[in-house]
């Protein structure tokens, strides 16, 4: 049984640079193969049709194996609930993340956000995109959302990458989960004694079936999102920005007709899923594409193999504006797809266009190595550009 680092150079963390020509192999080969990594074994699914079928099927597939994994340092969360269990927690937060939402003003905290940031590098010329854009944006947006003090954003995006981390790194995801809780937990009696506008404010003093949430049901909830909601569009913006500068003339098509920046979202969320794997587990015994998988056995299913799978999209390598990549699954499918698409989507479009309205012939620095990176989470480790001023 081979071990992830055997098969793709690294662990599910680490600066992987091309997971795509493993995934090309085994989609052929071994489309569903048995993986041994640090928290145990799972199955490694990786074509588009069985990756489909499992996240359309939760009774055979459940999200309750996300209990062994994240749900390790994040606590009981509605990434591992099912039915109307899952349907009740998650009405508690989806309207901070809707679209009525984002037009309720927002979209215009997001905007002052980014040009704020722009601000600090516009007339220097150059500037590296990751460490003084998109690394930093996101994590205050979500601050904001939750109602946690701005000024901190540091400290939070560094617990959220500990966080995730535990995979890798076991004893340095559970301490980053116990700095959140601690932080946490006296700004939650502050909510409760004086309530705000907040998602933090509103889970404080949220019911279901009549009853409040407890603190650690509220503190779990807040350990969910903060990492979802500083990695997941971090690392979608810098995906966005790395295909359109790396592909001049799709830039310059969006450029010239902003309406194309849709389409260059869809298919960077394709091309380059920021999140490239979704936990399941098997309820009975199943098969897929011919292998035989027990019941409560865990699934790693790659997202990032379906939405490259040539089987389903013609040249899944190049990044193609006039794809329509509309059934990408990049953003999961059915019950669990992610509650925070819609704020993802609109933080990177605003980001994009400040950048392009701001930065005047916005392009690489040549000069300087730039790439994807990452296995389990796929980002540019910089983006260094130079621009007119």
């Amino acid at each position: 049984m081979p071990t992830t680092e055997e098969l793709f150079g690294g662990t599910m963390l680490s600066p992987v640079r091309d997971p795509y020509s493993v995934y090309r192999r085994l989609r052929v080969e071994q489309p569903v193969l048995l993986v041994q990594g640090i928290l145990g074994e799972d199955y490694l699914v990786t074509r588009y049709d069985d990756v489909l079928a499992i996240l359309k099927d939760p009774e055979r597939f459940s999200s309750r194996g996300n209990a062994r994994g994240i749900g390790l340092v994040m606590g009981r969360t509605i990434l591992e609930m099912e039915g109307p269990e899952h349907v009740r927690q998650r009405k508690l937060v989806t309207p901070f993340f809707a679209p009525s939402a984002l037009r309720g003003g927002l979209e215009k905290t997001i905007a002052a956000i980014v040009d704020d940031l722009i601000d600090g590098f516009a007339g220097a010329g150059r500037a590296d995109l990751v460490s003084q854009f998109t690394f930093i944006f996101p994590i205050q947006v979500i601050c904001h959302i939750i109602g946690i003090p701005v000024h901190d954003f540091e400290a939070f995006h560094r617990w959220a990458i500990d966080l995730i981390s535990v995979g890798d790194d076991p004893p340095r995801g559970l301490a980053a989960s116990q700095y959140i809780i601690d932080y946490l937990r006296p700004v939650l009696e502050e909510r409760k004694a004086e309530p705000q506008t907040d998602l933090l404010s509103s889970l404080a003093r949220a019911e279901v079936e009549g009853q409040r949430l407890e603190d650690m049901e509220v503190l779990s909830f807040l350990r969910l999102l903060v990492p979802a909601g500083a990695e997941t569009t971090y690392r979608l913006t810098g995906g966005l920005l790395y295909a359109l500068l790396t592909h001049p003339e799709a830039l310059e098509q969006v450029r010239a007709d902003r309406s194309m920046l849709e389409l260059a979202l869809e298919e960077t969320l394709r091309w380059e899923s920021p999140v490239q794997y979704v936990s399941r587990e098997t309820t009975v015994p199943v098969s897929i594409a011919g292998i035989e998988v027990p019941a409560s056995s865990m699934l790693s299913v790659a997202i990032g193999s379906a939405n490259r799978d040539p089987d389903h999209y013609r040249d899944p390598d190049r990044f193609d504006l006039e794809r329509r990549p509309d059934d990408h699954v990049a953003f999961g499918l059915g019950q669990h797809f992610c509650a925070g698409s819609n704020l993802a989507r609109a933080e990177a479009r605003i980001a994009l266009n400040a950048l392009l309205d701001r930065l005047p012939d916005l392009r690489l620095d040549a000069a300087q190595e730039c790439g994807m990176r990452g296995l389990a989470f796929r980002s540019p480790n910089q983006l260094p550009v130079l621009f007119g001023r």
